[in-house]
């Protein structure tokens, strides 16, 4: 997924990373809610984005 916003240049390595871990964070809460996956998916998704990208749960 490329990134259109003109302020994603201006981003430092660390920023970038949040924000895409937000983005997928947001993807896999949009597939719950629309019921594409369940709440047991979501889940073990989620954990997974936090450890392979170095977010810690409250984050």
């Amino acid at each position: 997924m490329e990134q259109t916003d003109p302020k994603w240049g201006d981003l430092s390595a660390p920023e970038k990373k949040r924000q895409l871990f937000l983005n997928q964070k947001a993807t896999l809460l949009l597939f719950l809610e629309k019921g594409a996956i369940t709440q047991a998916q979501f889940d073990k998704s989620y954990g997974d984005l936090r450890r392979k990208m170095g977010f810690e749960e409250n984050e």
